[in-house]
């Protein structure tokens, strides 16, 4: 166990040096930081590590990380008095990005160690929201938890409002559809998903105006081919859910 937290501390040799050379932090609190990482290290290298051990890392880290960009937007500050206020690009170095990978490491041990936990994969799903890896952490989730209906409606979601991949939406609410048979969130989704999706069509129709008639005919053909597959959908939904039955009725009135 000593020579993985060893090894461990050793990754972290370039992150700290660049640290105390560019003065940010000190002599002094670079050895507290080593101090605190590595008692961090062992908990998490123990044959049993709880929860919030991997939790109070994380919190650690991320104040850290928080306090690092506090001063490096102070220095910047003082550098800018000293260009005469010229805008300059600082460069980036390997302490600007060694918080974060730190942090998606420690969450990706925790939810291995933890798979049952889905409010530890929730907190690790949303820190990594607005970065490259937020779908990956999204299938692997699914793919441990394929009978929560909520994960794939969370995914769904994502799709539609973040990605603006309506195809994508599309199909997995499908496969959440069939891998929760027994379960009429889906199947309400589904049909808000497709009713928002021709309201954005018909938006967009009316925003183009008469001018365009190539354009808006188009739409009109886009329009009608949604119109039938929704309305498939929805026969097939209301044969399989009986609450479904009022919202398509909702549906056809609201699009009238």
């Amino acid at each position: 166990m000593a020579d993985r937290v060893q090894y461990k501390l050793e990754q972290m040799v370039d992150e700290l040096d660049d640290l105390e050379r560019k003065g940010m932090f000190t002599r002094r609190e670079i050895a507290g930081i080593v101090k605190q990482r590595k008692e961090f290290e062992y908990r998490l290298k123990r044959p049993s590590p709880l929860k919030q051990d991997f939790l109070a890392y994380i919190e650690y880290v991320t104040q850290l990380d928080s306090l690092r960009r506090l001063r490096k937007k102070s220095m910047a500050r003082e550098l800018e008095k000293q260009w005469d206020k010229k805008k300059r690009r600082i460069k980036k170095y390997v302490s600007d990005f060694a918080g974060v990978s730190r942090i998606v490491e420690i969450y990706r041990i925790a939810v291995m160690r933890f798979k049952g936990d889905l409010e530890l994969w929730f907190r690790y799903l949303e820190f990594c929201r607005d970065k490259k890896n937020g779908k990956k952490v999204l299938a692997k989730l699914i793919r441990f938890h394929p009978k929560v209906p909520g994960l794939w409606i969370y995914a769904a979601a994502w799709e539609f409002d973040h990605s603006l991949n309506v195809s994508a939406a599309r199909a997995l609410t499908q496969n959440g559809l069939r891998a929760c048979p027994h379960s009429e969130d889906p199947c309400v989704e589904y049909l808000w998903m497709e009713l928002m999706y021709l309201n954005k069509l018909k938006a967009r129709k009316v925003a183009l105006g008469e001018e365009k008639e190539n354009v808006v005919h188009d739409y009109d053909m886009l329009l009608d081919e949604e119109e039938e597959l929704m309305m498939d959908q929805m026969l097939v939904l209301r044969s399989r859910r009986r609450k479904s039955i009022c919202f398509v009725r909702k549906a056809r009135v609201f699009f009238r």
